[in-house]
């Protein structure tokens, strides 16, 4: 079912008209609003379960917000309902644990790509097919970091679909395969942790629109093994003004 009573999409509650072509998605609901205060003449124009919907302007051009909430089962149920409302062009916005050594608290990640260590993607497409940000969308996000001259890391990222899977792994029963393929990752240069941008880059690539993410780095739990210095940082606000940037650049 994709429609409620008012002909509104059945989640997100938002019917064609309601979103501009440019979608930013945070996965905190409460997020948006602080988003929402980079656009021109924002409104709310949804609330409903996890997600919340703002539209407004930058630059002339429409443009919304709207929260996923977090993993990929919720991340997918929002682009595609989006997409069933006019949006084409998605840039997720949120916080990842560094991986790379040399990925830091504080540091702005783009995501070239996404390991598919979660279930969601598997529904949509065979585990050969690979979760890939659209090329127009991470140039766009790298040349908004390069403008802001903020520090950025560009590759692929993981994402899993149990936060403590990571953070608690030995106490998990499949703990010997959780830190086996974390080293795996580690040895293949897998920059960050998180758990949206693979759910969304596939369905991305089913529903043939674009899509990209940028994430600030919370801190690396790889570094803190090592005592190396680990800052810890929780403001998202420089992965959110790269987004803004990259719509600019994208919008022309």
């Amino acid at each position: 079912m994709n429609y409620s009573e008012d002909g509104s999409q059945y989640h997100i509650g938002l019917k064609p008209g309601d979103v501009g072509k440019y979608v930013i998605l945070p996965g905190d609901p409460k997020r948006c609003k602080k988003i929402a205060q980079y656009f021109d003449d924002a409104k709310l124009m949804a609330d409903n379960r996890e997600f919340v919907t703002y539209t407004g302007y930058i630059d002339g051009e429409k443009v919304s917000v709207t929260s996923t909430g977090i993993g990929g089962p919720s991340a997918a149920i929002a682009m595609q309902e989006l997409v069933n409302v006019g949006a084409e062009v998605f840039i997720r916005v949120g916080t990842c644990g560094g991986m790379a050594l040399d990925v830091k608290g504080g540091d702005v990640v783009i995501a070239t790509a996404a390991i598919r260590m979660e279930g969601t993607t598997k529904e949509y497409a065979p585990i050969e097919f690979p979760a890939v940000a659209n090329l127009d969308v991470t140039n766009a996000l790298v040349e908004a970091s390069k403008k802001l001259e903020y520090t950025y890391h560009t590759g692929v990222v993981q994402c899993k679909d149990s936060f403590y899977g990571q953070h608690d792994t030995e106490k998990m029963p499949v703990n010997y395969e959780l830190q086996n393929k974390w080293e795996a990752w580690k040895k293949l240069g897998c920059l960050a942790s998180e758990m949206e941008s693979a759910a969304l880059f596939i369905v991305a690539s089913y529903l043939n629109v674009k899509v990209g993410s940028v994430f600030l780095t919370v801190a690396n739990q790889e570094r803190e093994k090592l005592n190396l210095e680990n800052p810890i940082v929780h403001d998202t606000e420089k992965a959110i003004k790269t987004a803004i940037e990259a719509i600019k650049i994208l919008k022309g």
